[in-house]
């Protein structure tokens, strides 16, 4: 199986570790993995934004780049959530472009539901001796029903134990755009986040989408939690030991 991994712009520069995350997890199921190097951005904040001309654009780049491919992978429910759900949309008045359009979003997916749910990966091997807490992206929860599929693979890392976070499908206030244009909604969002992270008790809390991680990962800085922040997919490849936690310095 051929598959393109879509890098995103938030790994690219902030956290590449989770792409070489992702990597490793597509190769141990099986697929043969090639990084475009044409790719971009998804378009994602020009869409948010209402500049639908520019996010055009940019899925037309998208669309040249991930030709071909039999699936296109990202660690990121917002990102494989703009090319699934939101591209056919885009363009829905074009309809010379349109079944391509169609084509590239009906095999575009979020890494571990691609994991589980089309590669069949029921365990990994990897070992990381942590209480943690997960929490729900919202893209990848409500565009992809990205729910159990994480935790079916989280319950395989030996030594790992997990609290379920009360709020757990509540967003943390990043929302793209909407942390820039509502700062005072956001914040409190992320307050009742982090409050609700340092109740579980947990050492550590993980998430699909590394937008979510930065997110909550300055709040509990800022108000001196002591919990580790990390992406599912380095924990699930057993990447731990190779880079800090999201917010510590290198």
């Amino acid at each position: 199986m051929r598959v393109a991994l879509f890098v995103t712009c938030l790994v690219d520069f902030v956290r590449p570790t989770i792409g070489f995350a992702a990597v490793k997890l597509l190769e141990a199921a099986g697929c043969t993995v090639e990084v475009p190097r044409a790719q971009t951005c998804c378009g994602q904040p020009a869409y948010n934004s209402g500049d639908r001309e520019t996010a055009m654009a940019i899925a037309r780049q998208v669309l040249d780049a991930f030709e071909g491919y039999d699936h296109v992978v990202a660690p990121s429910g917002s990102c494989a959530g703009m090319l699934r759900r939101h591209y056919p949309q885009v363009f829905a008045d074009e309809p010379a472009v349109l079944p391509r359009v169609q084509q590239l979003a009906a095999r575009s997916w979020e890494l571990v539901s691609f994991l589980v749910d089309i590669c069949g990966m029921q365990a990994v091997r990897a070992r990381w001796e942590r209480r943690v807490t997960y929490h729900d992206a919202c893209s990848g929860l409500r565009e992809l029903g990205v729910k159990d599929q994480p935790r079916r693979l989280l319950a395989s890392v030996d030594g790992l134990t997990l609290r379920e976070l009360p709020g757990a499908e509540t967003c943390c206030g990043f929302g793209g755009m909407f942390c820039v244009k509502y700062p005072d909604i956001s914040d409190k969002m992320v307050s009742d986040k982090q409050a609700d992270i340092v109740k579980t008790g947990a050492e550590a809390v993980l998430a699909g989408d590394l937008g979510c991680l930065l997110n909550i990962a300055g709040k509990l800085h800022r108000h001196g939690a002591r919990l580790e922040v990390r992406h599912v997919a380095e924990v699930l490849a057993g990447m731990t030991e190779e880079v800090p936690p999201i917010g510590v310095p290198r």
